[in-house]
């Protein structure tokens, strides 16, 4: 997921129960997938289990490359109503290098002029001495408008993950060096606490990790110890819920007492780094027949996360803002074979929601999720429809909120978050 350089308007309740049946249900094979309009097939067990209170959180990344080729900016949070359905923003993202918390880009963060008309409020920024611009004055401004939200100051992420191993070597040294920097007196006021994003502890992600099974509790403990009870504590982790998985290689477990929640990436399970296929749903709720991986589902993942003893309350359920995709592809449903990464607009086989609900619509639904098969093309991503089944889900579970990634790939007026309940 969180790759740097790539990652509440309720729906009425007879809605909801209708998009449930339709949208939860995994396909019956992986040549029978259910059409859009079809509500057939079992429902997975764990999502029919008995309903518990489930929060509300609403946690959006936004990135900090992404006022550069994206054009998306701090404004636009608020511009496309976004702002006042979120809970939470991660900025993503800040380094770590040489064992501790580092600034990721200066320019983005901190020193960006930002002119009347692209300002969160409408004031241009002023070059006074000591005066704070970026993207961190327009969070200031965004958190005036609304007060009871919160921003986080997200680290790591799939390039910068690589410094975690030597952060692991002394985690009180590496938590001082991330609370100073968040706790710098000239933006304090941004932040509400920190996100770790580490991929992956004790396994391989862009890097390959061999810092032992205890070295992320050993960290995030320091960094409870540092920032305290009233800073949040918060990370990004696996939902790589295979026999001996990431999952496994951690101790998420004995961490979950250190943090207020846990973003299990439940994204990019499947995606055209298989440059031959088979075609498969980057972000499937449950199994299906003929899935490629077992375990590589977000039921999977909160299940086994559940069941290690990571309360429901502190797992958020996540969504992509995007879709992934092959070209070369002749088959409608999943399970097809490919030639290679579908085009897409700043990487190839990756591709922003707002793109594909217009390029490439969707023509049916698997495991939870939609796909669709345009020309040669074959691209799985969530919509409006998809999503509110997947609330359905995170209400049963008693799930801690939501999260997503990120908030540019929304369309201008927000139609995704807008369907996150």
């Amino acid at each position: 997921m969180l790759r740097p350089h790539r990652l509440f308007a309720a729906l009425a309740a007879s809605c909801t129960a209708v998009l449930t049946a339709t949208l939860l249900a995994g396909s019956a094979a992986a040549g029978e997938p259910q059409s859009t309009g079809t509500a057939t097939a079992a429902v997975s067990k764990a999502a029919t289990t008995t309903p518990q209170a489930a929060g509300n959180k609403v946690v959006g990344y936004f990135t900090e490359w992404g006022i550069y080729q994206r054009n998306y900016h701090v404004k636009n949070i608020e511009t496309s109503g976004s702002a006042a359905k979120l809970t939470h923003i991660n900025y993503a993202f800040g380094n770590v290098t040489g064992g501790k918390c580092a600034i990721g880009d200066a320019y983005a963060d901190y020193d960006k002029a930002y002119d009347a008309a692209s300002s969160v409020d409408g004031k241009a920024d002023t070059w006074d001495a000591g005066a704070l611009r970026g993207n961190f004055n327009q969070l200031r401004k965004l958190k005036k408008l609304h007060p009871n939200l919160k921003v986080l100051w997200s680290f790591g992420g799939w390039t910068w993950s690589s410094g975690f191993g030597e952060a692991a070597k002394n985690p009180a040294a590496f938590a001082q060096s991330c609370y100073d920097l968040v706790e710098d007196p000239r933006w304090a006021d941004v932040f509400d606490g920190i996100d770790i994003d580490w991929e992956y502890p004790n396994a391989c992600g862009n890097t390959c990790d061999s810092s032992g099974k205890d070295a992320f509790k050993n960290l995030m403990a320091a960094l409870r110890a540092k920032f305290g009870s009233s800073n949040l504590v918060t990370a990004a982790i696996t939902a790589d819920a295979s026999s001996g998985g990431k999952i496994d290689a951690a101790n998420y477990a004995g961490a979950a007492q250190y943090v207020d929640w846990y973003n299990p990436m439940t994204y990019d399970f499947f995606g055209a780094w298989a440059a031959q296929g088979p075609t498969a749903p980057h972000s499937p709720l449950n199994s299906y027949s003929g899935i490629p991986q077992q375990g590589f589902n977000t039921d999977a993942a909160i299940q086994k996360l559940k069941g290690l003893g990571v309360p429901a309350s502190k797992l958020l359920l996540g969504i992509g803002f995007y879709g992934r995709g092959w070209s070369g592809v002749t088959q409608d449903a999943p399970g097809g074979t490919a030639t290679g990464a579908a085009p897409g607009t700043y990487e190839a086989g990756i591709e922003d929601y707002k793109v594909l609900k217009n390029s490439c619509p969707a023509t049916g639904t698997v495991a939870g999720t939609a796909y669709a098969h345009c020309g040669n093309q074959w691209w799985s991503y969530d919509t409006p429809a998809t999503i509110a089944g997947k609330m359905n889900y995170k209400q049963q579970q008693g799930l801690g909120g939501t999260f997503f990634w990120e908030l540019s790939g929304d369309t201008s007026n927000g139609e995704l978050i807008k369907s996150i309940s």
